[in-house]
């Protein structure tokens, strides 16, 4: 497997890539149904809601359980899940195995890192910190960071402006569709991680550059300590 010597910063994708955050969405989830008197949902179905962002998942639950909510239930169905997932989220999501000893690897070898969620910023600053992985991160984007979402190249585009970097010059690592997709559309080389979150679909269909299994496999990529910009 050849290195990629070009490249200069990696930006990371969160839920799936590096934790298991379904146990966390799927037991606010389930909270929320129960303050609302509706019926609930199990974790193997949020586990394929997850990866565009709250309200798109918060939709799809209530598709799930057969529910057209008005504008003022969505409204309270998502407050009660955002005081939910605050109270659940650090005791429920888990980090990947081999995910902070290799940030920690690329973080002392020079690689400017970047996570890249559509998860709702407010919950990251002390879910990274829970995590033990904030330090790692030269820069933080989550919904509301960003004028788009992944799919859209738009984050990706906010990474390599702020580091300076031409397009083949950062690597983005995701697990699902949106991350390969946003990615390939900003021209950006990508890795995907064939044990995360992909809506029942093997992610191996949306053609990313590397297919790994593990997450310490990016070191096998990457020369370290970092090669120099050739450009």
């Amino acid at each position: 497997m050849h290195k990629l010597n070009d490249i200069q910063a990696i930006a990371f994708d969160l839920d799936g890539t590096l934790v298991d955050s379904v146990p966390g969405l799927a037991l606010a989830a389930q909270k929320m149904l129960s303050d609302l008197t509706l019926p609930t949902i199990s974790n193997e179905q949020i586990k394929n809601f997850v990866g565009n962002g709250i309200d798109i998942m918060l939709e799809r639950v209530f598709n799930a359980i057969g529910t057209t909510p008005s504008g003022e239930l969505f409204s309270k169905a998502k407050n009660l899940f955002n005081q939910h997932y605050n109270k659940v989220m650090d005791a429920e999501t888990k980090l990947f195995p081999h995910v902070k000893a290799t940030l920690k690897t690329l973080h002392d070898s020079q690689y400017p890192l970047a996570l890249v969620t559509n998860k709702p910023a407010q919950f990251l600053p002390a879910l990274l910190t829970s995590l033990g992985i904030k330090e790692y991160f030269s820069l933080v984007l989550g919904g509301g960071d960003v004028i788009k979402l992944k799919p859209h190249p738009a984050p990706l585009y906010q990474v390599m402006a702020t580091f300076g970097l031409f397009s083949d010059q950062l690597l983005f690592v995701g697990d699902s569709k949106n991350d390969i997709t946003a990615a390939q559309n900003a021209n950006c080389p990508t890795v995907a991680l064939s044990y995360g979150y992909n809506y029942g679909v093997s992610i191996a269909t949306s053609n990313p550059d590397f297919l790994l299994d593990d997450f310490k496999e990016i070191l096998t990529l990457l020369p370290q300590p970092k090669a120099d910009a050739k450009k």
